[in-house]
């Protein structure tokens, strides 16, 4: 019962960074459209892959730990991976931020700090 049950978190884990991946890919996407989009925004979201590619790396590792049992880099690749989701979740909502602040801008031409 315990290989199904962490069989179901690996699947589940791996189903993640395909959305996340669906979810980069989208963004790029709408973001392509748009007009006057900074490059460093850009590059932002291309950095999205290397980290995904990386999560990916410690979670086929992290398989192999737990096939041998050694829980304590088990814990440490369950770290390492939730560390990084973290990353692009922070950094895609500063990302966010400033498009929304830079559109307000655009709309009103002048900032309204009241």
């Amino acid at each position: 019962m315990e290989n199904v049950s962490q069989a179901s978190i690996i699947d589940r884990l791996f189903a993640s960074f395909e959305d996340l991946d669906r979810a980069i890919n989208s963004a790029k996407s709408t973001l392509a459209t748009k007009e006057s989009i900074p490059a460093e925004i850009i590059e932002r979201l291309h950095s999205y892959d290397g980290i995904l590619s990386k999560q990916r790396k410690l979670a086929t590792e992290l398989c192999d730990f737990i096939n041998v049992g050694n829980w304590d880099e088990v814990t440490r690749h369950v770290s390492l991976i939730n560390g990084l989701s973290a990353m692009i979740r922070d950094d895609a909502r500063a990302i966010l931020t400033a498009l929304a602040v830079n559109s307000d801008l655009k709309k009103d031409d002048e900032p309204n700090y009241c």
